[in-house]
């Protein structure tokens, strides 16, 4: 329909069909309650709190409430599977087979995880169906892989001595994890911490508590042992606090924002001082160099920043591109931007959903009218779509100057904000200056210029000519406030892992 962005311009966006037509999602909802120590229980106050579809805004269903009595329960069966428990004591095979079995039923069970997750997260079904649930299955294979390759070095040292090292789980894992990719973030967690033989608690979003049951519930299915995978939905201050500052759990790892990542830190740090892995906000440039093709630039871009409704803590927010090109590439990427079909998530095509809740959407439409004031050229979108639900219309600002909040702030929407750069050694500087250090894209047809950038930006992902590749193997991380450690890869094995070294004399050995 026509949507008057707030100059005045009628702008035409492809919706699909009306949004007060919704498809109803075909799963039914059966896991609401905490699972600790292999059981589904309410809350240890008897409280739930209400679950939404961000289409409309109503109630999916009433999940408990956990807060720090619950968070104490699920750590006492962790520690007692970690202590007393087969899992440690299992051997990595098994431990592998128990994974791929578990991979093995989610894949059965895809259609109805697919249908949870967006319905409860707003995501296009497609991509729920299509790439995040076989990336999922993937994940755990691959970790599944890495169980029983896990081992130590026989290290020669100067003097009679046999010197080997051992690598040790690490014991209880506490993990807190976002609404943005709730059953990829759970296997970036969940995996690397099982394959090395610790117990886990997992704090899900409030947001979207539901498939995380739902396959912690298979997870038992598939022989996983008692206490082995706790699942506690609640609120970050209560749930999450008492999570990150328990005396009795060895380890925490959190993805979420910067401000939230500090004072998880924090508490770690006053309790227990267990070690802390963070991967946090970004705000990552995507570099369009003047060789570009310009048609191909602007989709990637497009896609590096509207993938999710923009909800990626590595989108390719800032889009800076070489003046030659500019003029054209504005063009371009407003015509994509009117292009781009929004509409209720179920519907095959619709290529974005809803933001996730309220909170969310007031604050990208907050970011919208801060770049109208600050005085850049709102290309198209600018507002809300429809009446209903948490629906925003795909913005494009352009002649974004570096000081300006939505070039500054890590906005998690669908606003594209494009700058304009002279030369390499210019964009290089103005790239890094951000407190942050996720990602970054890079579009050239030039190998020179690729490696000079791949080496200049100082950011944990360097993705040149593609965006948002994300395979199990490939580390991601954050250098500066972007976090603090890697997932996923063979660097995700460090954060739950402790390396001990054993040193025993040897008596007239024959070589050393």
């Amino acid at each position: 329909g026509k949507n008057s962005g707030r100059n005045g311009i009628g702008k035409r966006f492809s919706t699909a069909a009306a949004l007060e037509n919704l498809i109803v999602p075909p799963v039914q909802i059966a896991y609401t309650q905490n699972l600790i120590d292999g059981k589904f229980v309410d809350a240890a106050s008897g409280k739930t709190f209400p679950t939404y579809d961000p289409r409309t805004g109503d109630v999916i269903a009433n999940v408990a409430e956990g807060d720090a009595e619950d968070i104490d329960r699920a750590v006492a069966a962790a520690r007692k599977a970690f202590d007393e428990g087969p899992w440690p004591k299992m051997t990595p095979y098994e431990r592998s087979r128990i994974m791929l079995r578990f991979a093995d039923l989610v894949e059965k069970h895809s259609e109805e995880l697919a249908a949870l997750e967006t319905w409860n997260n707003g995501k296009p079904h497609e991509q729920a169906a299509k790439s995040e649930l076989p990336m999922f299955i993937r994940l755990f294979h691959y970790y599944a892989g890495w169980a029983d390759k896990i081992h130590g070095l026989t290290v020669p040292a100067d003097g009679p001595h046999h010197v080997q090292t051992l690598h040790e789980p690490i014991g209880v894992a506490g993990q807190i994890i976002p609404w943005n990719f709730p059953l990829l973030m759970f296997a970036w967690k969940i995996g690397p911490a099982l394959a090395c033989g610790n117990t886990v608690v997992l704090k899900t979003a409030e947001q979207t508590p539901l498939t995380a049951l739902y396959v912690a519930k298979l997870f038992h299915e598939a022989g996983l042992p008692p206490g082995v995978l706790n699942v506690v939905s609640g609120y970050g201050p209560t749930a999450g606090a008492a999570l990150a500052s328990h005396m009795d759990v060895d380890k925490v790892a959190f993805t979420g924002s910067t401000d939230t990542g500090k004072i998880v830190l924090e508490l770690a740090a006053k309790s227990n001082l267990k070690p802390v892995t963070l991967e946090l906000g970004g705000k990552s440039p995507f570099i369009i160099c003047e060789d570009a093709d310009v048609d191909k630039a602007v989709e990637l871009a497009h896609f590096a920043l509207f993938f999710n409704q923009g909800q990626c803590c590595c989108a390719g927010s800032r889009t800076f591109v070489h003046e030659r090109v500019y003029d054209e590439f504005i063009e371009k990427a407003k015509a994509r931007a009117l292009r781009r079909v929004v509409g209720d998530p179920f519907r095959k095509g619709v290529e974005q959903g809803p933001q996730i809740d309220t909170e969310q959407f007031e604050k990208v439409l907050r970011y919208i009218r801060a770049g109208i004031e600050s005085n850049a050229t709102l290309e198209c979108g600018g507002d809300r779509l429809g009446t209903k639900g948490y629906f925003v219309q795909p913005t494009v600002f352009s002649n974004v100057m570096d000081d300006m909040l939505i070039a500054q702030d890590e906005i998690f929407g669908p606003v594209q904000s494009i700058l304009k750069f002279k030369d390499i050694d210019e964009v290089i500087r103005r790239a890094n200056n951000t407190r942050y250090g996720l990602a970054a894209g890079v579009f050239t047809k030039s190998v020179e210029t690729a490696n000079t950038l791949t080496r200049a930006l100082r950011a944990g992902t360097v993705w040149v000519n593609c965006f948002d590749v994300f395979d199990a193997a490939i580390p991601f991380g954050g250098y500066k406030m972007s976090g603090i450690g890697r997932e996923k890869g063979i660097y995700s094995l460090h954060n739950y892992l402790q390396v001990k070294a054993v040193v025993t004399p040897l008596k007239n050995p024959a070589w050393l």
